[in-house]
């Protein structure tokens, strides 16, 4: 039972809620952010209300001319909140009555605050939903201004955190772009899972007057109606799908941060972060501490606890509405905060790194990291690959018994464990080399990169994207 429904049986009851009590429900701390959807909500229930008959035109008009006030109070930060009356809902309800009289009283003729709290959370997460979706946007924006760049700054890459094979630093940092791109698709579909109009619910089984919902959708921007009053007032599943791409989302800035504060330091030094966006240490006067960077990589830790938060409070919960369903809010609204905030910080500390290409090429082209093209050079001259990853492998082990890199190596040396070796070897043994031979779609060659860019650009330059095709409920009709 929601907030005023729990006020109204109490007041059945004969019997006072304990202060601590009241404390303990009251949801108005936090839920007052959606006053603006709860409001819009209203006015078109109002006009629903009319369209059955259960409002007169005048009646409507004075409840809509009374919703604006308190919207004007609100917008004005004039609005008497009043903590006593638990939530949102309640407060701008008893302020209309205050501003319009008894008129006011038939706004919540057929409708509960089960379905009610439903309308505004879908409504806000479909606002919500557009302005991550355009944060992760701008930070995908600030690393395709890098990768442009970089298209010729080698670094190395790893695996299993060992150098690996030589790679571009556009190339890795366009990596991160195409995860943010998949991000930004799951808000997306989270906004059209939230785009089903659960008002006309009423509080578990549907409204008992003739509320045209179809009309109702269209009046608040839904594509579809829900089909079963009890899922409707039940289901937090949109919620639950928002803070499941927050996390996967917060996953991927993590790593990205992980790799800045990586690259940052004295045993990499392939950036440098810029002071503003670092700190100094209380102790110790020479350091320089990417905080930014650990603090983005932390938060990812809030955003999988406030999904895990919401996916135990809805485990269990026999239908319909339960008060713990109101558990899902802090969680959802401390999300949105958090990834807002990641977004406005990131793309300046992004466009602030100084790229040490120097170090990078340097590293790239040690610790035998064009290896694997000299067995790939062994499989252009006929041999199968487990054969010339063997031979490589004893090379190799020579090359490092004898304090020396491959290049070092003289053609002679290189043919006690091959005949296959000519001239041409030490030419394929480059970074250069090994970057041009990977020219596949999505390999690190630089003209491959430069594909890569191209469309990365296109898609990330587009007002939006597009959700997969879904089926969240039965559509309005026309």
């Amino acid at each position: 039972m929601s907030g005023p429904d729990r006020t109204l049986a109490r007041a059945a009851l004969g019997g006072a809620a304990d202060p601590t009590a009241a404390r303990f429900t009251g949801s108005l701390a936090f839920d007052r952010r959606l006053w603006p959807h709860d409001i819009e909500g209203s006015v078109a229930w109002a006009g629903a209300l009319a369209r059955a008959g259960l409002l007169t035109e005048s009646e409507r008009d004075a409840i809509v001319a009374g919703l604006g006030a308190v919207r004007a109070e609100l917008e004005a930060g004039t609005f008497p909140f009043r903590p006593e009356l638990e939530d949102i809902h309640m407060n701008v309800e008893r302020r209309l009555l205050e501003l319009v009289g008894e008129v006011a009283g038939k706004l919540h003729t057929g409708r509960s605050r089960n379905d009610q709290i439903a309308l505004d959370e879908r409504l806000y997460l479909k606002t919500v939903a557009v302005g991550t979706g355009e944060g992760l946007r701008a930070i995908q924006q600030a690393l395709l201004a890098r990768a442009a760049e970089t298209v010729e700054a080698p670094m190395p890459g790893y695996t299993h955190m060992q150098r690996a094979q030589p790679v571009v630093m556009a190339h890795h940092l366009l990596a991160y772009v195409w995860m943010l791109q998949r991000d930004r698709e799951r808000f997306a579909a989270a906004a059209t899972r939230a785009d089903v109009l659960p008002l006309g619910a009423a509080a578990l089984a549907g409204t008992a007057f003739p509320i045209d919902r179809e009309a109702l959708a269209r009046d608040l921007g839904f594509g579809t109606v829900s089909p079963n009053s009890l899922d409707a007032v039940s289901d937090r599943d949109y919620v639950l799908e928002y803070l499941a791409a927050a996390a996967i989302t917060g996953m991927h800035l993590s790593r990205l941060a992980a790799d800045l504060a990586l690259w940052a330091t004295a045993e990499f030094g392939f950036v440098e972060i810029s002071d503003a966006f670092a700190t100094g240490s209380s102790i110790m006067p020479q350091k320089k501490n990417p905080d930014v960077a650990e603090l983005i990589r932390g938060k990812s830790g809030r955003l999988y606890g406030n999904l895990l938060a919401v996916l135990t409070a809805m485990k269990g919960l026999p239908l319909a509405y339960n008060s713990d369903m109101q558990e899902d809010k802090e969680a959802f609204f401390d999300s949105v905060d958090t990834l807002a905030a990641i977004a406005g910080v990131l793309p300046p500390m992004l466009a602030s790194l100084t790229f040490r290409t120097d170090r990078m090429r340097a590293a790239a082209g040690e610790n035998f990291a064009t290896a694997t093209d000299l067995a790939d050079y062994l499989v252009r001259k006929g041999l199968p690959f487990r054969e010339g990853h063997e031979i490589v492998g004893k090379v190799v082990r020579y090359a490092l018994e004898r304090g020396v890199t491959l290049e070092q190596l003289g053609l002679d040396e290189l043919q006690r464990f091959s005949d296959r070796f000519a001239a041409d070897v030490h030419g394929a043994l480059t970074v250069e080399a090994s970057l041009r031979a990977r020219a596949v779609t999505g390999g690190t060659a630089p003209e491959a990169v430069r594909r890569a860019l191209a469309q990365a650009r296109r898609l990330v330059g587009a007002a939006g994207v597009s959700a997969p095709p879904l089926s969240p409920g039965a559509p309005a009709q026309p």
